[in-house]
């Protein structure tokens, strides 16, 4: 293996990126077990809360990363200082398998050309109602501004509210490269190969979404919290297509997920099969919606949304 210095930036970057994930689902998972998880209201709306999971996870992940790797952009979603007063949640480790991989040429970028987007705590919601499997740590890798490498880490796989201290380790990783593949997970197709399984939002339906949803035909609609998650069950084969008709995502909620998938051989584009660009000066917000898939059927699927529901989002 190369040494550390020798190795590409932005694989050193991904290998530090699942590592520090790690930790910070150990913070989220301390967090979890306290009475008062310091819940805030972002803009006094009760459908965005932010806890002291996801402030202390982010401080933990950006300080961390800045530390190592000072010529990054790095985004993440909290707006507070992520600088790590506490030098506790420095954390500088690197993924060594990660380090193995042979990064693809074109990914081979400099700091100038490189954007992390970070979600520190992906399912605030689901976080503080005990959804614990729905929660993700979500890090986004772009390079040129196409999402390139990404790790969606799991801090309660393995447990759950009713077995808080199971006996085995919790936990889970997921990381992919594009060109490379995604790791960390088992896909199972599904019995049935006509199905079309779509996983929709919780917690943020509307009649847009709902219109959409019933537009793609499908033979069965899951609801569940968290980007992070629903890009997972696809991967998984647990579900087959993430639509969201709402500009109700931000970059730090797709990025991650939409590498792994590539790698994986799918696609995550807005509604109209366009896709979303991680330069350090695009917009937060996603505001043509989602659609992802593993499916070959992408272009169908795009096809099947209404010109309507697309005008709309386009106007937002």
């Amino acid at each position: 293996m190369a040494s550390p210095s020798s190795t590409p930036l932005v694989l050193r970057l991904l290998a530090a990126s699942a590592s520090v994930s790690r930790r910070a689902g150990s913070i989220i998972r301390d967090i979890s077990t306290r009475k008062d998880k310091g819940v805030v209201l972002k803009g006094g709306r009760a459908d965005d809360p932010q806890t002291e999971a996801d402030r202390a996870a982010q401080r933990c992940i950006i300080s961390s990363l800045k530390h190592q790797f000072p010529a990054v952009t790095i985004i993440g979603e909290e707006d507070i200082d992520s600088s790590a007063a506490d030098t506790s949640l420095l954390h500088t480790d690197l993924d060594e398998e990660i380090l193995k991989q042979q990064l693809p040429e074109k990914l081979r970028a400099d700091g100038p050309d490189v954007v992390v987007w970070v979600d520190p705590l992906d399912g605030t919601s689901e976080f503080t109602a005990g959804y614990w499997e729905n929660v993700t740590v979500l890090i986004g890798i772009a390079v040129k501004g196409e999402a390139a490498c990404g790790v969606i880490h799991q801090p309660f796989f393995g447990m759950s509210p009713d077995n808080p201290n199971p006996s085995s380790p919790v936990g889970r990783t997921c990381w992919g490269i594009t060109g490379v593949g995604s790791f960390g997970y088992t896909f199972t197709p599904p019995a049935d190969p006509a199905r079309r399984s779509i996983a929709s939002t919780r917690t943020h339906s509307t009649d847009l979404v709902k219109e959409t949803i019933r537009a793609l035909q499908p033979t069965e609609e899951v609801a569940v919290g968290g980007a992070g998650c629903k890009v997972l069950m696809i991967l998984e084969g647990r579900t087959d297509v993430y639509a969201y008709a709402s500009p109700g995502t931000s970059k730090w909620d797709t990025c991650a997920g939409q590498a792994l998938l590539e790698a994986a051989g799918g696609r995550l584009t807005d509604l109209a099969g366009n896709a979303y660009r991680y330069t350090a000066d695009a917009p937060l917000r996603n505001t043509r919606g989602i659609l992802a898939t593993l499916r070959s059927d992408h272009a169908e699927l795009v096809r099947l949304v209404p010109d309507s529901v697309k005008q709309t989002l386009a106007a937002k």
